[in-house]
Formats: structure tokens, C-alpha cells, sequence
């Protein structure tokens, strides 16, 4: 870090005044670092002052060092909460308060303290009565977390209220329910396939620039407008663009002009439908978790497990076909427990273990439920629309949740009935 500029970089992790929340200092040398993470934690002074003369706090140190692949090393300590990044300027290994800290060191601190910390959405679904009912949901990197909590319901009436895209901390609130608070104040996003079709709220939260401004990186440029472009955003394509690499690009030369991995990051409080229980110290009490992946046959849209127990199983038993997130082969069945498996911080058989001792201590644990949007038909086609008509999926669990309907009762779980399910509007055969 020699010759370099040191970012001291002190933040809470959760509102100041939550219970839940936890202070933490980070140095870097990576001004992207920076201003990504005064955008994605409550940064300052309320920090310094919540860790006083403590050594409760997390510590991060950071450097880009020489970008070797090489000499690349994420590296956590949990019994001394702290975490090593040197070699890397990407998002995930940079910002420590994401990845390394609210879901590596914070799920060790959640084992040994009774609470959990996951790769978890959070929202919260109006109904005609207005009546909220919250509820989270894991699925793996790039299938459509960020969507399903920024969604457009299609149904008069029901309406999806946000409150994080991608972490949760759980914990056993006084009155034995289990609430929830998001760490983070912002968005991590993929860029490529976030458009006005596949999520308005999103393209509105990064137009917005009311708090801050939106950082993107390795999108391409449009030359014309000086704005950032990727490949899913319109139909359109520009005619002068920049790639990611900042090389001249067009249609012809076969290669992606948006890194498939490109990001972008944004406050949270530019989202239009940010939920008013955003910033409540004591989180949000959760009626449903639900868990879902990738899976191109095999898994059905939708089912409840029968208990938690069952529902811990499901959850342990989770795949996903891969996708430019993970290094791998793209399509791949990749087995990836509750979406944590790249982010628990200790033994995976203890995290299974804690998940079936928290179900214990939750005298009416929240249901649990398992959803799959991406059933393909014999040519290659998907089977259920997806995005904005995913909401027709959160209704029917809404009203299992408030004992509205029944289900049908399967081997793997329980299923909607046909009838219960809102399928107004929707060109699907009852096969």
C-alpha cells in the first residue's frame, strides 16, 4: 500500500439504533472502495460512536495490491473479527461489509449467538386490505433476486414493498417471532438483462440520483449520451459505444459489449418502492421464507414443505444451474445450500444443525416454501412467465400464510390447487 492513499472507512452494518446492527472500520486504498461502500453502509461518525472505547467491532483491511490473480487472497479470521482482501478491486472481495463480513464473519457471530445472518431478499407484500405481510426469500447469484424485490404486481390491489435485495440478518425478536433487518442502505446489482421490462423499479432507483450518484462498472458507454449500456437493457442497440475495456465496439465483432458480470451501485433510498419499515431499529417480523433456484426441469413453480424440519431439508437440498456470477461452466447443476454455500463462515453440517435448533426456539416459526421460475418446456422454452407475474406465486403464498386456502399434499410437499392460483390473463394450458 506504499505511496498510496488510505481510505479510513468506519460503518454500521444496520440502523444505528438497531439491536441487531454492528460497527465496523475498514482500510483501503481503492477509492472506488470508497464511495461504493459511503453508498451501500450508514458511514461516520455513529459508528465511531457506537464502538467508543469497544473491541466489539469488525475490522476489514483491504488493498488492490497488483491485481495478480495469483496473488489474490480473501481471507477471514472469525475469532478475531477480521477480514484480509489483497489483490482484488471487485466488488464482492472489496467491500468488505458485503460478502465478507454480513454473510461470512456475521453467520460464525449468528452460530455463536443464536441468530442467523443470510443471502436473503426482503419484502414486504400489501394486500387489497392493506395488510403487510414480510417475508424473505435466497435464491444463488443472477436468479432474479434483485427482481423479485423490486417487483410491479400485475394484481390490483397487492403490492411489493422493498427492503434489501440481497442480505438478512434473523433473529428471535421478544415476542418469540423471528424479524429481520438489512444490513446494507444500497444495491449491488448485475447490470446485463436489468431493463425496463425485467425491473422498472431498478432502472427508475438508478436514474434517480437523489442520495448519490449511481457508480457502474464495467458496463459499456454510449457515446452518444454518455450513459452506461449493457446488453438486456432495450432493444435498441447505440451505434457509438465504448466496451467494457473501453475499446470501440459494434455488432460485428461477436463479443459482449457489457462484461457479463458488469455492476452497478446504488442507494437504496432512490428505490420508489422502498418499504416505510426500512429504517425500523427492530427489523420486520417474518411470515414466510422461501427458498428457489435455477432448475430447468424437475422442481415445480411452487410447494411448501411440511414443517421446518422439512423445510431446513429442502433448503439443504437446494441446486441451481450456474450463471456468470459463479466461476463455472455456465449450466451447470451446482449444488448450493440456502445460496450460502460461497458465503457461510463455518462448517456447513453445524449451519444445517443451527437451522433446525433456531426452528426450536420460534414457538410459530414462519413457513417455509420453495419456487422455481425457470421449468422449461421439450423445445428449450420457459414454462411460466416470470418476472412481474411472479407475484401470482406470492399471492397464493400470502394466503397460505393466513390460512385462505388449501394445498394438495405430494410426496415433495404441499401444492396449490389450480383454482387458488391467479392465472387471469395467463396463456397457460392446465397441463
Amino acid at each position: 500500500m506504499r505511496g498510496r492513499t488510505m481510505y479510513v472507512l468506519p460503518y454500521m452494518m444496520g440502523h444505528p439504533d438497531s439491536p441487531y446492527a454492528r460497527a465496523c472500520v475498514q482500510l483501503t486504498n481503492s477509492v472506488y472502495v470508497a464511495v461504493s461502500m459511503r453508498i451501500m453502509t450508514r458511514m461516520g461518525k455513529q459508528a465511531l460512536e457506537r464502538i467508543g472505547n469497544s473491541e466489539d467491532f469488525v475490522r476489514g483491511l483491504h488493498s488492490i495490491g497488483d491485481l495478480d490473480p495469483n496473488r489474490r487472497f480473501i481471507m477471514h479470521f472469525p475469532e478475531e473479527n477480521l477480514v484480509w482482501s489483497i489483490g482484488s478491486g471487485y466488488g464482492g472481495n472489496a467491500l468488505l461489509g458485503k460478502k465478507c463480513f454480513s454473510l461470512r464473519i456475521a453467520s460464525w457471530l449468528g452460530y455463536h449467538q443464536g441468530w442467523l445472518a443470510e443471502h436473503m431478499i426482503i419484502i414486504g407484500i400489501e394486500d387489497p386490505d392493506g395488510d403487510i405481510t414480510y417475508v424473505v426469500a435466497a435464491l444463488p447469484s443472477a436468479c432474479g433476486k434483485t427482481n423479485l424485490a423490486m417487483m410491479e404486481s400485475p394484481i390490483p390491489g397487492y403490492k411489493v414493498w422493498t427492503l434489501g435485495d440481497d442480505i438478512a440478518w434473523l433473529n428471535i425478536g421478544p415476542n418469540g417471532r423471528l424479524y429481520t433487518i438489512n444490513p446494507e442502505t444500497g444495491f449491488f446489482g448485475v447490470a446485463p438483462g436489468t431493463s425496463w421490462k425485467s425491473n422498472p423499479n431498478m432502472m427508475r432507483t438508478l436514474k434517480a440520483g437523489t442520495f448519490f450518484p449511481t457508480l457502474f462498472t464495467n458496463t459499456a458507454l454510449n457515446l452518444d449520451t454518455n450513459e452506461p449500456w449493457w446488453e438486456g437493457m432495450d432493444e435498441s442497440v447505440p451505434e457509438r459505444l465504448l466496451d467494457w475495456q473501453g475499446r470501440p465496439w459494434n455488432l460485428s465483432s461477436g463479443e459482449k459489449a457489457a462484461h457479463p458480470n458488469a455492476r452497478f451501485t446504488v442507494s437504496i433510498y432512490q428505490c420508489p418502492t422502498l418499504s416505510p419499515e426500512f429504517d425500523n431499529p427492530k427489523g420486520v417480523p417474518i411470515s414466510a421464507i422461501i427458498f428457489g433456484g435455477r432448475r430447468s426441469t424437475t422442481v415445480p413453480l411452487v410447494y411448501e414443505s411440511f414443517s421446518w424440519q422439512h423445510g431446513v431439508f429442502c433448503g439443504a437440498s437446494m441446486a441451481s444451474e450456474t450463471t456468470p456470477a459463479t466461476i463455472h461452466q455456465v449450466g451447470v447443476l451446482r449444488r448450493d445450500p440456502m445460496a450460502m454455500l460461497p458465503f457461510c463462515g463455518y462448517n456447513m453440517a453445524d449451519y444445517f444443525r443451527h437451522w433446525l435448533e433456531m426452528g426450536q426456539r420460534i414457538p410459530n416459526p414462519p413457513k417455509i416454501f420453495f419456487v422455481n421460475w425457470f421449468r422449461k418446456d421439450e423445445n428449450g422454452n420457459f414454462l411460466w412467465p416470470g418476472f412481474g407475474e411472479n407475484m401470482r406465486v406470492l399471492k397464493w403464498i400470502v394466503d397460505r400464510v393466513k390460512g385462505k386456502v388449501d394445498a394438495r399434499e405430494t410426496p415433495i410437499g404441499l401444492i396449490p390447487k389450480f383454482e387458488d392460483l391467479e392465472l387471469d390473463g395467463l396463456n397457460i394450458s392446465s397441463e
